[in-house]
């Protein structure tokens, strides 16, 4: 990625205007979109601006390049799953245990439109085993967070032990909806109920 030419190192632009910052969201949404259905290294500019409807001119004037576009993406995306685990973790005392299996077991799910992309632009880095394990530490940590708030006796360790079960289910439920991993009608609410159970079971006896 690195390069001596001045375009390459450019900064993104930052629009002012609501209008350029539109402009901006849609080409972004036109590259995750594009990444998520070829792949990083598939992707072209001229292909990110004609999905977006503009001109790959206007696509050049906010990035240099398809680097650029990739790390406004990964950052955004990544700045995603940490909101979304800490807006949980500042509601989970209101919840109970089989209220909080519940949004846990379809978050993957319903913040895939968000984030689709993410797994074609970890793997189009050189530190890709980095971001992932990055990843991972702030899933286990965000849900252990909204574990202990929900059932604020539960030892920290044991917190993220139950944790990283549950981000395994959360993982297959997410599967089971792109139909990547084995599936039936019911399977899914079969899941539900089984990641219920659970943290039922491990939840109540620290509440």
């Amino acid at each position: 990625m690195d390069s001596n030419t001045s375009s390459e190192k450019r900064q993104p632009l930052q629009p002012s205007r609501a209008a350029g910052r539109q402009r901006v969201a849609e080409l972004l949404q036109a590259a995750s979109d594009l990444m998520a259905e070829r792949g990083y290294d598939a992707t072209t500019m001229a292909e990110i601006a004609a999905r977006a409807g503009a001109k790959v001119g206007s696509l050049y004037r906010f990035f240099p390049n398809k680097e650029a576009i990739a790390e406004t993406l990964l950052q955004q995306q990544m700045a995603v799953l940490h909101d979304e685990y800490e807006a949980l973790a500042g509601r989970a005392s209101t919840l109970l245990p089989e209220e909080l299996a519940d949004i846990l077991i379809d978050l993957m799910v319903t913040r895939y439109p968000r984030v689709k992309s993410l797994p074609a632009l970890m793997q189009a880095r050189t530190d890709s085993v980095e971001i992932r394990n990055v990843s991972r530490a702030q899933a286990i940590q965000g849900i252990s967070a909204a574990l202990r708030v929900c059932a604020p006796a539960l030892d920290e360790v044991v917190a993220k032990d139950i944790a990283a079960v549950v981000l395994n289910n959360m993982k297959v439920m997410l599967g089971m909806a792109l139909k990547e991993a084995p599936t039936t009608p019911g399977a899914p609410d079969e899941l539900r109920r089984m990641n219920r159970l659970y943290l039922c079971a491990r939840l109540d006896p620290w509440r």
